[in-house]
């Protein structure tokens, strides 16, 4: 995230924490609705390159094996995880904002 905001500067970043918290929630939302493991494997794409660009590694390695395993057709991993995964990344992303800009 340090980096990030070095290369893209401060009102910049806020941008994309902005963008990225109002569509990766978006996704969260919906994600245990989803029909169809091709749906489901798009949203897990977005998660995980979004997840990746903020260097929330666990995160991004979940939604990675559960889009890999919806590609093979397979459903039937823990979405739950993947969402408390992304809470908990949410949070980590919320303290250090605030933290930063103190």
């Amino acid at each position: 995230m340090k980096e990030l905001r070095s290369e893209i500067g401060n009102d910049g970043f806020a941008e994309v924490i902005a963008m990225f918290l109002e569509e990766a929630d978006e996704v969260i939302g919906r994600i245990g609705d989803t029909v169809g493991t091709e749906a489901l494997e798009a949203d897990l794409h977005f998660l995980k390159g979004a997840a990746l660009n903020l260097g929330f590694a666990q995160f991004a390695a979940l939604c990675q094996d559960g889009e890999r395993r919806a590609s093979g057709g397979d459903a039937g991993f823990d979405l739950e995880q993947i969402c408390s995964s992304y809470q908990a990344s949410k949070m980590t992303l919320t303290t250090w904002q605030k933290d930063s800009a103190a």
